[in-house]
């Protein structure tokens, strides 16, 4: 996908992403700890039959389950075949969708803090490209930078695909209800800066439910043309007693909570924690 047909893909409506895949993953037996990557390589059924129930709901992208396969976060797991996992998890997805929905490689953050002590900017943007690259060998239509911390983080990850490709990259960071960032910046920066790296659409993920978002989104539409992007929770979670999250929030609430954010300026829509395939089916029906 070029740069150009992204546009194109906007004016027929808005763009419906995917839903969550970690929560999905547990339900289906995945367990707390691990390797995220590295379990879906041994159970690939079941993320493909997740990746097949999304497209049949509508999804028009897809993300790849590269989520942390960087080296920084795969070290902890004792893997240094970043390559291989990148590429192997790219084309899980591609065989999965087939043909029907664009992927998109999936990169986030490394949980490290750009400041000199635990990782440089020069460095960061390495293990991003690193990333990037084998994920562009395996064949993506674009890319996806999400679950961000920071403002300085989604830089290096942009600068990091712009120096090897000329792909579409969305990028979308974890936000608190009123727009500030867990590491650095916040919604305006993130509005303000991003697009002038080569972002092609940037907006808000994960951290909160549709329903505590939409100023945010609203302030971010109010500043950029770049399309702005809503890929919020089902809802804020209840934490079990066993440290699972519960997510309460029904398919078809969460469908007319992400009508509102449309109507606040998001033109590309999705799910992450707690949503499903049926929550997808529903933001479509509530805002295609």
């Amino acid at each position: 996908m070029t740069r150009k047909e992204f546009r194109e893909l906007l004016l027929s409506g808005p763009i419906i992403l995917d839903g969550a895949t970690g929560s999905n993953l547990r339900a289906a037996g995945m367990p707390v700890g691990i390797s995220t990557e590295a379990w879906v390589l041994e159970h690939e059924e079941i993320l493909m039959n997740l990746q097949r129930a999304y497209v049949e709901a509508g999804s028009q992208v897809v993300y790849a389950p590269t989520f942390g396969a960087n080296a920084v976060t795969m070290a902890m797991y004792g893997r240094e075949d970043v390559e291989e996992l990148n590429r192997a998890l790219v084309a899980l997805s591609r065989r999965a969708v087939e043909g029907r929905a664009f992927v998109a490689g999936d990169m986030t953050t490394t949980g490290k803090r750009v400041d000199g002590d635990e990782i440089s900017y020069d460095a960061l943007m390495e293990v991003y490209r690193r990333q990037a690259q084998s994920q562009l060998d395996a064949g993506v239509d674009l890319f996806v930078v999400e679950t961000m911390l920071g403002v300085t983080e989604c830089s290096a990850a942009i600068e990091a695909v712009r120096s090897i490709c000329d792909l579409p990259v969305m990028c979308t960071m974890t936000l608190d209800a009123i727009g500030g960032a867990y590491f650095d910046g916040d919604a305006e920066q993130l509005a303000l800066a991003l697009p002038e790296l080569g972002a092609d659409a940037i907006g808000v993920n994960c951290g909160q439910g549709p329903e505590l978002y939409e100023n945010v989104v609203a302030r971010m539409a109010s500043l950029t043309d770049t399309p702005i992007i809503a890929k919020p929770n089902a809802g804020m979670p209840v934490i079990q007693e066993d440290g699972s999250a519960v997510y309460s929030m029904t398919p078809g609430k969460f469908g007319r909570e992400m009508r509102k954010l449309q109507k606040a300026g998001a033109k590309i829509l999705g799910g992450c924690c707690g949503t499903t395939p049926e929550h997808i089916q529903m933001l479509r029906e509530f805002c295609k």
